[in-house]
């Protein structure tokens, strides 16, 4: 296995590079300028200037600045730092530099890559990043990583492109920057405090799926260990717990039977509540290369991944349970079940046949809104297939029922005796890279270490001696929304949430934000400054993110892999697991035994998880750092002894149940919690997009990732629209019985009447106006009764139109996209609708947009006109009593834009600006309220190839020429690397040879 190793890569001889110049060099995809200077000493740099985006260090020129080796960038004059990198006009701007040496009259180039792991979806894939003194220049997938052998998305190869003026950098207390030693000491004080006067419960720990699991441990303990209270939750509470007690009821084990290499050998690939192709799309690429018989999806929505389908059951959303019934009433009606594999090893198939019996296939068309004829195929084919794999994720774990949707699914595998045999299982697919090593620890409010029930007696025990303390406490903690709760009941005084956003993730979020602001202390312990949550730190830790820390993590096929760090943290930031063992070491508590954290590096945390396994499901005491270093990533189990992990388990039909045997769950069909009515006629689900992840923590710094998707909208279907009179790009209001937000509407004709859409992802940091709480301000906290996972794909609104006839848009960049956007903040509620995004690829923007009833006051114009530099006397403008416009030029150049009252000239002004395209004949039209000037070049439109910046429109210009999608590709190079596109493009594709076929002969016919 490849850990770290530095390559000599010789570029060229020494003699090609006339002195005192540069020349440019293609190494491992990335352009380096090398400079020769009259002593033959050689300099390498990235190509890149920063300030421009173009590639043309390499043509600048060397020499002596004040006594520093400089390159002059022939664009702008900024000069940069041979030896380190650095802008000498801007000392907060730093390019890669790369050792260069020459041998044998040659010029070599070092690059030193690190094998680690994505921190984003839970497939797990490996990383190789490549690093240039403290930096990370690029990153690429681990070809020998089993989880993705070489291939990463969008999100995954923009790893290293987070914008770092993001990032936390020192300890606060009240905004004030303060030494760990202060900060950590007065934690110590105030939690002592507390727990003396309101006992271990007053206090509560809301953690991450994104946590190393060594990190987990650590805290795990720390809150049950020493302080003496199972408040310690997860936000994978809002991912997998339905996945994970779903396991339990019925296989008696938190744990994924089948594997990665299932896909290769399934006959029938099962796809439910997931849009794989955009939310694991590594994964989705393995399903596409293997090509299975059968494709069947069930989702509300037609997705990139339902469009790949052979069989797409659309149905209501919230119907899953009906449907599965209906498939195994169907299975016991045609004599299809594997009555041997039943009576053999599960137990309780009775029960589950009641309550199929009753759930007709028409009964169940009816209730999903499906032909009978679609779940009467998709049962056959499931049943009968030589073996059915299913994939799901958030659509059956996010809500009410929950736990009965993924008991449902399995039933279904279990009396087809599709389990524990190549191609076939149910296999949950995590949402997020380590939420399952957060379960193996016990990171749950239900959970002890190992897989261990907190109310299991014996299991306590077991947990309290392992960790030499007296007990375990048995009262149950308070899950993630129940924990909110109670923190705004005042039941819980200090609330500590690391690595986490639940102001923007959880729920009804008035009642989150009402808790924040009624907490006695609030601590917020993360990577990046500006989330929602950070907003209401009384105390910020800043903790290292990926590519600055070691331990490991668990994917969705119980494969471990070793993180690794590939650079030290920025500032003072610390790895997870050390913040907590620091402030172990000053909290002292009466009664309490003290020293129960004393790590000194994450090894040794992994090697005391480790003993916790011995013996259980997920026996891991074969494994250590060593063997993960020398073999690579091994599932579990993996006991001690052992030579390999399981790929898949119950191959013997042997489960960890008191029996022995699988348990068929009666699992009953139960509506929603929302049910839509006459007030609030609409459906809202809602989902992931393909750029974005999450509630856009480190994405949401990367303003590449905001071109396939630019900014919120709610996608409805075209006869919803005109119901309402609402026009296709209105801005409207969406109402739930919880709060409102104002989007632009899209009309979406693939959706199903009565049901419309919103990305999961957008939080107050983009979306303002009244409230300013963001999407999850409409769902609802209705939670599921066995996993306490809360219902967020569905809740009942209404859409209305917006009256708000006045627009604003501005757009511009800065060498500081942080500082723009903080700048914005006082900003976002200044009107009924607020949007602000990133814009820009290589020179990173924002945009900021509001609408209104009428003209705000002319102070908001002045404060938006300086945050983008619109207030220099330099910049054009025009205004008049309903128009305003500003103009920032650089050079021939447009750099920032401001339009008021009329916006129609948008679309074209930042396609300049994201070109960085001279004016010539437009400069005339600058102030002119034109959306389309003449001799204006077609717009580049929305990005679908994040990798090679291939727009749709360029897509499209194409396929009116040819229809041949290897054509397309070698052309454009679109969906040739990560392959996150492809699926657009086969649609597209299809489209264009449908369109030959059939609309150009009659159009010919009818000439």
């Amino acid at each position: 296995m490849n850990l770290h190793e530095r390559d000599a890569i010789r570029v060229c001889p020494l003699e090609d590079i006339v002195p005192n110049t540069g020349v440019c060099a293609l190494v491992r995809g990335r352009q380096i300028a090398i400079f020769r200077l009259d002593d033959d000493s050689v300099y390498a740099l990235d190509n890149r200037d920063p300030f421009s985006g173009a590639s043309v260090l390499a043509r600048g020129i060397v020499g002596d600045l004040k006594g520093e080796l400089v390159v002059a960038s022939p664009v702008y004059k900024q000069h940069f730092s041979l030896v380190s990198g650095r802008c000498v006009e801007d000392a907060a701007v730093r390019i890669p530099v790369y050792r260069a040496r020459v041998e044998d009259g040659s010029v070599f180039i070092e690059i030193s890559e690190v094998a680690t792991t994505c921190c984003y979806c839970g497939i797990g894939c490996g990383v190789l990043a490549s690093v240039s003194g403290d930096t990370i220049t690029s990153v690429r997938g681990d070809p020998a990583h089993p989880a993705n052998f070489g291939r990463l998305c969008t999100k995954g190869l923009s790893l290293h492109k987070v914008d770092p003026s993001f990032r936390g950098l020192f300890p606060e207390i009240h905004g004030q920057r303060k030494t760990w030693d202060e900060t950590l000491g007065f934690l110590a004080e105030r939690f002592g405090k507390t727990i003396a006067e309101h006992g271990p419960d007053s206090v509560g720990f809301y953690v991450s799926g994104q946590f190393l699991t060594e990190d987990y441990y650590v805290f795990n303990k720390l809150a049950k260990g020493l302080i003496g209270t199972n408040n310690i939750d997860t936000n994978s509470r809002l991912c997998m717990a339905s996945a994970a007690a779903g396991y339990k009821q019925t296989l008696g084990a938190d744990a994924p039977p089948a594997c990665y290499e299932d896909v290769d050998s399934a006959e029938c690939v099962f796809i439910a509540g997931s849009n794989t192709a955009w939310a694991h799309p590594v994964l989705f690429r393995r399903i596409e290369r293997a090509k299975p018989k059968h494709l069947i999806v069930v989702d509300p929505r037609k997705t990139e991944t339902a469009r790949s389908a052979t069989l797409h059951l659309q149905i209501a959303p919230g119907t899953d349970v009906a449907l599965f019934n209906g498939m195994l009433h169907v299975m016991i009606r045609e004599g299809w079940c594997d009555e041997s594999y039943i009576r053999r090893h599960t137990e309780n198939f009775e029960s589950a046949g009641q309550v199929a019996s009753k759930a007709s296939l028409e009964r169940a068309a009816a209730v999903c809104g499906v032909p009978e004829t679609h779940i009467y195929e998709a049962a056959k084919i499931f049943s009968r297939s030589k073996a059915t794999l299913s994939l799901y994720c958030q659509g059956l774990n996010q809500s009410s029922s929950g736990t009965a949707k993924n008991a449902a699914l399995i039933n279904l595998h279990l009396a087809s005796g599709q389990i524990g045999k190549h191609g076939a299982g149910p296999f949950s697919l995590t949402g997020q890279p380590n939420a399952m090593g957060g379960r193996e620890v016990g990171g749950m409010a239900n959970l002890l270490s190992a897989h261990r029930d907190l109310g299991n007696e014996k299991h306590r025990r077991e947990v309290a001696e392992l960790w030499g303390v007296e007990a375990v406490p048995s009262k149950p903690g308070k899950t993630a929304v129940e924990m909110f709760d109670a923190v705004r009941a005042g039941e819980i005084k200090i609330v500590w949430i690391a690595c986490t956003n639940p102001a923007q993730s959880l729920p009804d979020q008035k009642l989150v934000h009402e808790a924040l602001e009624r907490a006695e202390l609030v601590i917020v312990q993360d990577a990046y400054r500006n989330t929602e949550t950070a907003a209401y730190a009384d105390v910020f830790l800043p903790a290292a993110g990926w590519g600055e820390k070691e331990g490991t993590m668990t994917n969705s096929e119980r494969r471990i892999s070793r993180v690794r760090a590939a650079v030290p943290p920025p500032g003072e930031a610390l790895p997870d697991w050390s913040i907590a063992v620091e402030f172990s070491k000053k909290l002292s508590l009466p009664g309490r035994k003290g020293g129960l954290l004393n790590y000194e590096k994450p090894e040794d945390i992994f090697n005391e998880h480790r003993e916790t396994t011995r013996g259980r499901d997920l026996d891991i005491t074969g494994l250590s750092y060593a063997l993960l270093d020398e073999r690579g990533p091994q599932q579990w189990p993996f006991p001690e002894n052992a030579r390999e992990g399981k790929k898949r388990l119950y191959e013997d039909g042997v489960f960890p149940t008191a029996s022995g045997r699988a348990r068929f769950v009666a699992t009953p069909y139960r509506g929603v919690a929302e049910e839509v009515d006459a007030s609030y006629p609409l459906r809202l689900t809602t989902g992931r997009l393909r750029d974005q992840w999450h509630a856009m923590s480190r994405t949401g710094t990367i303003a590449g990732l905001f071109a396939h998707e630019p900014e919120p909208r709610l996608t409805v279907h075209p006869e919803d629209l005109s119901r309402a009179e609402i026009d296709d790009g209105d801005l409207v209001q969406i109402l739930s019985r919880r709060g409102r937000i104002t989007l632009q509407a899209a009309a979406d004709p693939d959706l199903m009447r009565g049901v419309v859409f919103i990305p999961m992802h957008w939080g107050a940091r983009f979306l303002g106006g009244e409230s300013r709480r963001g999407v999850n301000e409409l769902t609802l906290a209705a939670l599921d009764p066995s996993s306490r996972q809360p219902e967020l794909k569905h809740c009942a609104v209404r859409v209305e139109r917006a009256q708000l006839p006045w627009r604003l848009v501005a757009f511009g960049n800065s060498r500081d996209v942080f500082s723009l956007m903080s700048r914005l903040d006082p900003l976002m509620g200044a009107a009924p609708y607020a949007v602000r995004t990133l814009i820009g690829r290589d020179s990173p923007g924002v945009r900021f947009a509001i609408a209104a009833e009428k003209a705000p006051p002319g102070k908001i114009l002045e404060e938006i006109d300086a945050v983008f530099r619109l207030d220099a006397p330099e910049a054009v403008r025009y205004d008049d009593s309903k128009h305003g416009r500003r103009i920032l030029l650089e050079g021939n150049t447009v750099r920032a834009a401001r339009l008021s009252g009329d916006t129609r000239s948008e679309p074209w002004l930042k396609d300049l600006w994201e070109r960085a395209a001279p004016l010539e004949e437009l400069r005339r039209y600058l102030l002119l309220p034109v959306g389309t000037p003449p001799g204006l070049p077609a717009l580049r439109g929305r990005t679908l190839c994040n990798c090679f910046n291939v727009s749709e429109r360029e897509i499209d210009a194409f396929l009116a020429k040819s229809n041949s999608i290897d054509e397309l590709q070698a052309s454009l190079k679109c969906g040739t690397n990560c392959g996150s596109c492809l699926p657009e493009l086969r649609r597209k594709v299809s489209l264009a040879k449908t369109f030959e076929a059939v609309v150009l002969p009659l159009a010919a016919v009818k000439v």
